[in-house]
């Protein structure tokens, strides 16, 4: 049994895997050459994240192939139906990286209210000849304690998201298309527990009365915000993408920075990843990082162990 980690795999996966006398194989094939490489080595579980794409040619071309795995949540670039439908089973971990994105989420918005993204660009260039006129360039920052978040949806990640901000003291407020409540637990340092309920209300409510708002949905083929939708968010508010490129439009975005309607926006994921829009990424008003919200030591340790039991329950049964 052979198992290809394209976009690698975490050691406590490589090792529960090859325990069970699974071989591991790490070497990165070229997209073009995975078909090719597949069917050479009789790959039996093909293992992405988002840099590698498994589509109807690659299931077409590889019989071999018993098992796509998806490090992550996020499975729009695998062709998730039609290799269900050719006997292929296909996996993913929803779980393992909740709470890295949704502490990003809060790094984006803990950078935005205090200008860090700013001042950690000028400090170093004008830190030693302005530092008084920088210290009051940077003077007005705000508290997110007592502010309202949105989270436009409420599942697995928008609830981390929601723990965090109940943590902080803030306002709350949720909308998704497929769940109408859910009660959050908030964690304590003791072992004690808060249970908060929150109900989702319509998106256009979730714009007009937010100070924040932040992205939890999959990929979609029309944008959730758009140059309307951010017409009815408050004057200064603020916007995080940690969710997929594309459900923000990006020229409506810089032009709300522009005028002065949001304060800024915090982005993780870009439309046109792996190549984002040179105006976004020089934007004084907008934090980025480079699509890196699982990329914690702690979620891709969970990540390739609960691949590596997914896998290896397959194959028992």
């Amino acid at each position: 049994m052979k198992v290809l980690a394209n976009d690698g795999i975490s050691q406590s996966g490589i090792d529960a895997l090859e325990k069970a006398g699974i071989e591991v194989i790490t070497t990165k094939v070229a997209q073009e050459q995975l078909s090719n490489y597949v069917n050479q080595h009789q790959i039996d579980v093909v293992l992405v994240r988002s840099a590698t794409t498994v589509r109807k040619e690659v299931i077409d071309a590889c019989p071999s192939i018993k098992i796509i795995g998806r490090g992550g949540v996020g499975m729009d670039n695998i062709d998730m139906n039609y290799a269900r439908e050719k006997g292929i089973k296909v996996i993913n971990t929803p779980a393992a990286s909740s709470a890295s994105v949704a502490e990003l989420v809060f790094a984006h918005l803990f950078t935005g209210v205090r200008f860090l993204h700013d001042s950690n660009r000028n400090m170093p260039l004008e830190g030693d000849s302005k530092f008084s006129e920088l210290k009051k360039s940077y003077a007005k920052g705000l508290e997110l304690r007592g502010k309202t978040i949105g989270i436009v949806g409420i599942g697995r990640i928008g609830q981390e998201v929601a723990k965090i901000a109940l943590g902080l003291g803030m306002n709350v407020i949720a909308c998704d298309k497929f769940i109408e409540s859910v009660s959050i637990d908030v964690s304590l340092y003791n072992g004690e527990s808060i249970m908060v309920k929150i109900d989702t209300i319509p998106l256009e409510e979730v714009l007009k009365n937010s100070d924040f708002i932040s992205m939890h949905v999959p990929a979609q083929k029309e944008y959730i915000i758009n140059k309307e939708a951010m017409g009815l968010m408050k004057q200064g508010a603020a916007i995080i993408n940690a969710a997929r490129g594309g459900v923000i439009d990006e020229v409506a975005l810089i032009e709300a920075l522009d005028s002065g309607k949001l304060s800024f926006a915090g982005l993780d994921t870009f439309e046109n990843e792996p190549n984002p829009a040179i105006k976004v990424l020089m934007h004084p008003k907008v934090s980025l990082t480079p699509h890196i919200g699982a990329a914690t030591l702690e979620a891709q340790d969970r990540i390739g162990t609960e691949l590596a039991i997914q896998i290896i329950n397959h194959f028992k049964s």
